[in-house]
C-alpha cells in the first residue's frame, strides 16, 4: 500500500536521509518497513527568522495495510482513467490566443480526440525572442510581437510561477506538463512551483509540437479583427488579413492586452463590462537585502533559495479600505518593459530558473474600480482600458521616451521629496529619474504609501533608499470581462468561450491554463459521446 503523509519537517542543516527516519514514527513502522519514499512536496518555513526549515510531503510505500491510519495520512488514491473520447465536430473548435488558456484548452480538446485551430496575432518563440531583445535593447516595438504577443502568452517572458491559489483538480496536472515539456522535473514537488523565464519558451515551444504532432494546426502572425455571428452563433473567426476561419465554436483567450477584442465587443453591443483590477509600480530591492530580511542570520546559508515576500494591507483611504498588495515577486529577477501599443509605458518582472539575479522585485500595486474610473470621466465597458491607456501614455511622457521607465527612490517618493536619482536597476532600456506622484490620482498614493509603511513593520527594512519605484505596473489583469454562464459561453452569443485572463476569468499562468482546460471540459460536454 502506498499512503500520503503530510508535514514533515527538517532543519535546514540535517542530512536528507533523516526524513525516513521522521516518515517512519509518524507511521508507527520500523524504517526497514518502508519500501519506497517520494517526495510530493517541498516548501521552506521561515517564519522564524535565522531557523528556517523544509516542510515536505511525502508518499511511502508498505508490504501491508497499516492497522489504523495516523491522523492527516491518507491512501494513495488510484489514478484516474484516461479522458474519454467525445463525438467529432463538424468543423475543428478555434482557439484565439496561444498563450496558456489557448494552449492548454488545445491540449484538453486533444485528450479527448478533438483536433483545433489554434490563432495567434504575434509569432513562435524564436522570432519572437529577437524582438524582446530589441525591445529591451533600445526600445523598438513591435505591436504585434512583444513580451505579451506570440507564443506562450505573457507567461512565456514573465516570471515563469506556476504557484496558484485557486483550488481545482486540473492544477496539478498543469504543473506535471510543465514539468515535463520543460524537462523539468523538480518543479513537481516544489511548494512554490517556478520553471523560469529561460525554461519557459522552450516548454511551451514543445507543448506545441506535440500538439501539431496530434492534428492540432497553429496560425502566426493573424491579429483578430472581428467575430462573424448568424443568428445568434458563432460562424467565424475574421482576421486582419481578409481571412475568416470558418467555425462554430470558438474559445476566446487572448490575453489581458487584447485591447482591440474588447472595442470590438463593446461596439457591437456584445456582453463586455468594466470589471476591478490593480495598478501601481515595480519596486525593486537588492535580493541580499531581501534574504537578511526574511531569513536573517540564516541568510546565505547553502541550501537556501532566493528569498520572496507576499504582503498586503488594506489601509483606509478617504473612509474607504483599499487592498494594497504585492504582485508577481520575482526574487534573483529583472524588470522588463511590457508595452503593447506605442508610446505607452508598462512594466513586469521575471526571472530565469535559477534566479541569480543580484536584485528582486515585485509589482506594489492598489485596487481600483469603475468608481475611480468614474471620477476621471471614464464610464462604460471600456472605462478601465481608457484609464489604463491615459497613465501608461503619462509614464511613457514622465519616462521621456524610448521606453525609458520613470522612477524614483522608494524612501524619496515615500517622504514626497525628489531625492537622489536611482541606483543600481536592472531594467533596461533604463531609468529616467522622475517625480512618481505625477502618475495616477493622489487616493493611489495615499494608499501605497500607507501600506507601504505597514509593509515596514512585518519586513524590517522594507523602505531602503536602496529600493527603487519603477513606472509602472498597470496590466495586472484585465481592465474589462466577458461574462459567460454555467455553460462557459457568452450570453447570447452560442459557440463562443471567452477563458483565460484576457476574458476576466483568471489571473496568472496556471489559473489561465486551469480556466482554457475548463473551456474545453464545456465542448466536450456539448459534443458528447460518439
Amino acid at each position: 500500500m502506498r499512503y500520503r503523509v503530510p508535514g514533515i519537517q527538517l532543519w535546514l542543516d540535517e542530512p536528507a536521509d533523516r526524513l525516513e527516519q521522521r516518515l517512519a514514527e509518524r507511521l508507527g513502522v520500523r524504517q526497514d518497513d518502508l519500501l519506497h519514499v517520494s517526495v510530493s512536496r517541498r516548501s521552506l518555513d521561515a517564519r522564524r527568522k535565522g531557523h528556517p526549515r523544509w516542510v515536505i510531503d511525502a508518499e511511502v510505500e508498505l508490504e501491508g495495510d497499516l492497522p489504523t491510519l495516523p491522523v492527516g495520512v491518507d491512501p494513495v488514491p488510484e489514478p484516474e482513467p484516461p479522458p474519454r473520447p467525445v463525438r467529432a465536430p463538424e468543423l475543428p473548435p478555434v482557439i484565439l490566443g496561444a498563450g496558456p488558456a489557448g494552449l492548454f484548452c488545445a491540449w484538453g480538446l486533444l485528450e479527448r480526440g478533438v483536433r483545433s485551430v489554434v490563432v495567434d496575432r504575434g509569432k513562435q518563440v524564436s522570432p519572437r525572442r529577437r524582438d524582446v531583445a530589441s525591445l529591451m535593447r533600445d526600445g523598438s516595438l513591435d505591436p504585434e510581437s512583444n513580451m505579451n504577443f506570440g507564443e506562450g502568452g505573457a507567461g512565456a517572458y514573465t516570471d515563469g510561477k506556476l504557484s496558484t491559489r485557486i483550488r481545482h483538480p486540473a492544477v496539478r496536472r498543469v504543473v506535471e506538463l510543465f514539468a515535463r515539456f520543460g524537462k523539468a522535473e523538480e518543479i513537481k514537488v516544489q511548494g512554490k512551483p517556478h520553471v523560469g523565464s529561460d525554461v519557459l519558451p522552450a516548454a511551451v515551444s514543445a507543448m506545441r509540437e506535440e500538439l501539431e504532432r496530434g492534428g492540432c494546426v497553429f496560425v502566426w502572425n493573424a491579429r483578430a479583427t472581428d467575430v462573424e455571428v448568424v443568428e445568434g452563433r458563432v460562424r467565424g473567426l475574421v482576421l486582419a488579413d481578409g481571412r475568416t476561419l470558418p467555425c462554430d465554436r470558438l474559445v476566446l483567450a487572448p490575453g489581458n492586452s487584447a485591447r482591440e477584442i474588447y472595442e470590438r465587443f463593446a461596439a457591437r453591443g456584445w456582453p463586455i463590462e468594466a470589471k476591478p483590477f490593480a495598478v501601481g509600480f515595480r519596486v525593486e530591492h537588492p535580493q541580499s537585502l531581501i534574504d537578511r530580511i526574511q531569513y536573517g542570520s540564516a541568510a546565505g546559508a547553502e541550501g537556501l533559495p532566493a528569498a520572496d515576500y507576499r504582503l498586503a494591507e488594506n489601509p483606509s483611504v478617504g473612509g474607504k479600505a483599499r487592498g494594497v498588495f504585492s504582485f508577481c515577486m520575482c526574487p534573483g529577477g529583472v524588470v522588463v518593459p511590457t508595452p503593447t501599443e506605442p508610446e505607452m509605458q508598462v512594466t513586469n518582472g521575471m526571472s530565469n530558473s535559477g534566479r541569480s539575479s543580484p536584485l528582486a522585485n515585485a509589482g506594489l500595486v492598489v485596487a481600483v474600480s469603475p468608481d475611480d474610473f468614474a471620477a476621471e470621466g471614464f464610464t462604460g465597458p471600456l472605462a478601465g482600458l481608457a484609464w489604463q491607456r491615459k497613465w501608461e501614455r503619462e509614464a511613457y511622457a514622465l519616462g521621456g521616451g524610448g521606453y525609458r521607465a520613470p522612477a524614483q527612490r522608494l524612501s524619496a517618493w515615500l517622504s514626497g521629496q525628489p531625492g537622489q536619482p536611482p541606483g543600481k536597476s536592472s531594467y533596461r532600456p533604463g531609468l529616467t529619474h522622475a517625480d512618481l506622484s505625477r502618475l495616477y490620482p493622489p487616493q493611489v498614493h495615499e494608499a501605497l504609501r500607507a501600506a507601504v509603511r505597514g509593509f515596514e513593520h512585518r519586513m524590517r527594512g522594507f523602505i531602503s533608499d536602496e529600493a527603487l519605484l519603477i513606472g509602472i505596473e498597470s496590466r495586472t489583469s484585465a481592465p474589462c470581462r466577458i461574462p459567460r454562464g454555467e455553460d462557459m459561453q457568452a450570453p447570447g452569443l452560442a459557440g463562443l468561450y471567452p477563458a483565460g485572463e484576457g476574458a476576466g476569468h483568471a489571473g496568472g499562468i496556471v489559473s489561465s491554463a486551469v480556466d482554457g482546460m475548463k473551456a474545453a471540459e464545456a465542448i466536450c460536454r456539448e459534443l458528447g459521446e460518439p
